[in-house]
């Protein structure tokens, strides 16, 4: 259960990278501001340092994600590291599911992306449970 559990957690931390690089490297790209539903390259620009913020969040997240992994997987079943490992991965994965949480409860329209943003979290959380309280 750990296994799935870590390769989960380093799903929703690579997703999150990925949405950094949408958010803080690629924001004015049509591409990108069409992905999110941005009228134009105008808005684009007006919202850049938003989205380079916001970015920046879920780059941050998923350094925690990836180093709380790490932590688990090299450390001693239940030695300090191991705890600190397991507090990372829930602290950091608890935010992105309440992240994708908020964004679901914003509107039906971001039901998609917030679906998409809090699954692998949301796995990683519930076997991550299992496998520490097993």
């Amino acid at each position: 259960m750990i296994l799935a559990s870590l390769v989960f957690v380093f799903l929703a931390a690579a997703l999150h990278v990925y949405i950094f690089t949408l958010e803080s490297v690629n924001w004015t790209k049509p591409a990108t501001w069409k992905r999110f539903n941005i009228a134009s390259q105008q808005d684009a620009e007006t919202t850049k340092s938003l989205a380079y913020n916001q970015g920046f969040y879920n780059l941050f997240l998923a350094i925690g994600a990836f180093i709380g992994l790490a932590l688990v997987a090299f450390g001693g079943d239940g030695s300090a590291q191991d705890v600190a490992g397991w507090t990372l991965v829930f602290a950091c994965c608890g935010s992105m599911l309440l992240a994708a949480l908020v964004l679901a409860l914003s509107g039906k329209k971001n039901l998609r992306p917030a679906v998409t943003q809090g699954i692998t979290p949301l796995i990683a959380v519930v076997l991550g449970l299992i496998a520490v309280t097993s």
